[in-house]
C-alpha cells in the first residue's frame, strides 16, 4: 500500500532520515497514515526489530495522533522487558478499561502495508504484530454482535490472504466477456467513485460487459489482489498479466 493519502509528506529521503534519527534515538520511528473516504487510517512502527528484536507493530481505525501514542506506550513495555504475546488479551493495559488483542502479522501482508519499514530495512524479513481494539460493547471483530459500523475499520492481517479485498466475497462486480468465456488477462481495474469495480481486459465494447463475484475473479487471477487498495476514483492498469499496475487517479485518467 502506497502512502499517498497522507497529507503534507515530507520527501523519503527527508522521511528516511528522520526514521534513521529517531529509531537512533528512541529505538523506533511510528509512521501513521491518514484514512480516506475508503480505506481505514493505519500506523506502524519502525525498529523494534532492529532495536529490541521484538516485531513491529500495527495498528488500524484509529487517529493517527492517538495511534502514535498507544505504540509508543506498547515500546515502552517492551523497552522495559515485556514482549507481546500473540492472541493473548490485554485488559486495561493498553486501552483503559477494555480489551486488546495482538495478531501475526501474515508475511505476505508486510508489503502492503510497511512501506517505510521495508525501505529502512532493505528486506521484508521482519515480523510485525496488529494490535486490535474493540468497539463499544468491548466486542473484536470476530465476535458475535461486534457492531457493523466498525467492520472495515481493521482489516486482519493473520487471515484472509487468498482475498484481501474488503467487500463480501459474493459482491457483484463488472467484467468483460473476453475474460469470462476466452480467459483474457485482467489489463485494467477501475474503482469508481461510487464504489462499483471493473475489471476489464482493455479490448472490449459495452455488450461485453458481464457481472460476476468478485471472488471469481480472484480465484481465477490471485495477481488482482495487489489492486485490492484502490481507492474510490482510481485505477490502475498493466501491460501483460506478469507486468507492475501503474496507478492513476480516474480525475486525470481518459477513455476509461
Amino acid at each position: 500500500m502506497n502512502t499517498d493519502h497522507t497529507h503534507d509528506c515530507p520527501t523519503p529521503d527527508e522521511l528516511m532520515d528522520t526514521t534513521k534519527i529517531n529509531i537512533e534515538k528512541y529505538g523506533l520511528q511510528v509512521i501513521g497514515i491518514s484514512s480516506t473516504d475508503y480505506l481505514p487510517s493505519f500506523s506502524y512502527s519502525i525498529g523494534l526489530y532492529e532495536s529490541y528484536q521484538h516485531p513491529e507493530i500495527i495498528c488500524f481505525g484509529l487517529p493517527t495522533d492517538l495511534a502514535h501514542t498507544i505504540i509508543n506506550d506498547v515500546a515502552n513495555l517492551i523497552k522495559n522487558g515485556d514482549r507481546i504475546v500473540p492472541y493473548q488479551e490485554y485488559y486495561d493495559k493498553i486501552f483503559k478499561e477494555s480489551r486488546a488483542q495482538f495478531l501475526p502479522v501474515n508475511p505476505k501482508n508486510i508489503k502492503d502495508y510497511f512501506y517505510v519499514a521495508l525501505n529502512y530495512y532493505q528486506h521484508d524479513n521482519f515480523s510485525a504484530l496488529q494490535l486490535v481494539w474493540t468497539d463499544r460493547n468491548d466486542q473484536f471483530p470476530w465476535e458475535d454482535n461486534f457492531q457493523e459500523q466498525f467492520i472495515h475499520d481493521q482489516p486482519l492481517l493473520d487471515r484472509n490472504i487468498d482475498f484481501k479485498f474488503r467487500e463480501a466475497k459474493n459482491l457483484g462486480i463488472f467484467t468483460t466477456r473476453q475474460w469470462l468465456d476466452h480467459n483474457r488477462p485482467i489489463l485494467r481495474v477501475v474503482h469508481d467513485t461510487d464504489g462499483d469495480w471493473q475489471f476489464l481486459t482493455g479490448d472490449q465494447e459495452p455488450d461485453d460487459i458481464r457481472l460476476v463475484a468478485l471472488e471469481q475473479m480472484v480465484l481465477r487471477d490471485p495477481s488482482l489482489n495487489e489492486v485490492f487498495d484502490l481507492d474510490y476514483g482510481q485505477a490502475a492498469e498493466r501491460d501483460s498479466i506478469d507486468d507492475a499496475w501503474t496507478r492513476l487517479n480516474l480525475d486525470d485518467y481518459e477513455d476509461i
